[in-house]
């Protein structure tokens, strides 16, 4: 049984919220919601580029949202926060793992409508996931999937003598194998013999940002949407 349950009132942040959090909580599954306010959290770990350049799409309007707040498992990103005067917390210990129920209650302290995954290295939790299901987590995988997921890439690509390299902007759902919820594919092509090491910079600078950015826009210009586990046009 499919049921369609609309909300009407004054516009506000995280109006959202407490009716996907009471759909999930008593077991139904969420197969598409439409929202218009647009408040993002930023998740990131080491690399600046990714979040760079949303936080400048959004400064300049080539992305209607807005950067509610950061969030990082290491703090290398914090004076991109500072510098775009958004709120940042470090969700991660000295070693770098990440305090999942933390950013849970931060994600709903800020009220944001999605979080962002701007090349945040760690795995959501199942819980976490069906907390802000619905097509309200986006990732950016910095490889071309299905071919090459994983934590490594742009190694096993090179490894394949691969002459096209690319990044994924992808919806997260609790089942990590569900397939089917990618947003948005960039890639680019290199020369042969060209060094693993300039292959990186150029998809870590270049390619990786504007996958990020033309992927968010998409969803937040309500062109795609997660339908029953798969990626639509609207």
């Amino acid at each position: 049984m499919q049921v369609v349950i609309t909300a009407v009132g004054p516009d506000n942040r995280g109006l959202a919220d407490p009716i996907i959090h009471h759909v999930t909580g008593i077991g139904a599954n969420i197969a598409e919601i439409q929202m218009y306010d647009h408040d993002e959290a930023i998740c990131t770990t080491f690399r600046p580029e990714p979040a760079l350049a949303l936080l400048r799409a959004i400064r300049d309007g080539r992305v209607r949202a807005e950067a509610a707040v950061m969030l990082g498992n290491r703090p290398n990103c914090r004076s991109l926060a500072e510098q775009f005067d958004v709120p940042w917390h470090n969700i991660g210990n000295e070693n770098g793992a990440a305090n999942d129920d933390l950013l849970m209650e931060l994600a709903d302290q800020y009220e944001v409508d999605y979080l962002i995954l701007a090349r945040y290295m760690r795995v959501l939790p199942p819980a976490s996931c069906w907390k802000y299901a619905g097509g309200r987590i986006i990732n950016l995988h910095h490889g071309l999937l299905p071919s090459f997921p994983g934590i490594r890439p742009y190694h096993e690509a090179f490894a394949s003598r691969m002459l096209t390299y690319g990044a994924t902007c992808h919806f997260i759902v609790p089942e990590l194998d569900a397939g089917n919820q990618i947003i948005y594919q960039s890639t680019f092509t290199v020369g042969h013999g060209m060094k693993l090491e300039d292959i990186m910079r150029r998809g870590q600078e270049d390619n990786e940002p504007h996958c990020l950015v033309e992927g968010v826009r998409r969803v937040v210009d309500r062109e795609v949407q997660l339908h029953f586990h798969r990626v639509v046009a609207r």
